[in-house]
């Protein structure tokens, strides 16, 4: 539905993001914010005149510049009020608030192993190969910790590497059902989210499911970083 298709009260009472997302629609290839809310207040003086109306526009126009999908015109600079759609906000209409979402959650410092790589590869829509990526680089440094040789992979190599009590990258100073443990969430986060995408593809249709992943990814590594502290 477009933003004028809801009801003043639907407006009115829809979270910041959400709202955003239709202004950001109705904006489209607009280039000054005045001219937009003016005209929104002359084309639509039945719903301006809601209270609490314009407040809730501005409020998800406030969004929209906070999350960088308006911004300044280049072209326009002696208004104050010149804006225009950015390329993230381009892309932010083609692939829906959930990926917008999804990318907020990754604005954080990850692990310098994935840091780069990992988050373009998110950024630009390739979810599954960003998730498969960051559990492959823990893959990688999991091998190179062990000093395994290429042909022990996958569930295999976790088990081999954090075998309770003999495991190269077992804990020794943890007791045994930590030991286990911890196998057991190199193991599990392997076989679930990283061997799969080895072998078909996989449909991260929801991107905060990819986020989440890369976020275990990172949790593992920062886990290898203590391991490759005490060796």
């Amino acid at each position: 539905m477009k933003l004028w298709d809801h009801t003043a009260p639907e407006i009115v009472a829809m979270p910041d993001d959400a709202l955003g997302m239709l202004v950001l629609e109705d904006f489209g290839g607009g280039w000054n914010v005045g001219n937009y809310f003016n005209g929104v207040s002359q084309q639509h003086a039945g719903a301006w005149a809601t209270p609490g109306l314009p407040e809730r526009l501005a409020d998800a126009w406030a969004w929209l510049e906070a999350q960088g999908l308006i911004g300044p015109h280049p072209t326009q600079g002696s208004s104050p009020n010149a804006r225009r759609m950015t390329k993230a906000g381009a892309e932010a209409l083609k692939t829906g608030l959930a990926r917008v979402k999804a990318g907020r959650r990754l604005d954080v410092d990850l692990h310098p192993r994935l840091q780069w790589t990992v988050r373009r590869q998110f950024l630009m829509g390739e979810q599954e190969l960003a998730a498969f990526a960051a559990l492959r680089e823990v893959e990688i440094r999991v091998r190179a910790l062990s000093n395994f040789p290429d042909d022990l992979v996958g569930v295999s190599l976790m088990a081999a590497a954090f075998k309770p009590k003999t495991g190269p990258l077992a804990e020794p100073q943890a007791e045994g059902g930590e030991q286990e443990a911890t196998m057991a969430l190199f193991r599990g986060a392997i076989g679930t989210f990283k061997n799969p995408s080895s072998h078909r593809a996989v449909d991260y249709a929801d991107p905060v499911l990819a986020a989440e992943v890369i976020f275990l990814a990172d949790l593992l590594m920062r886990l290898l970083d203590r391991v490759e502290a005490r060796l």
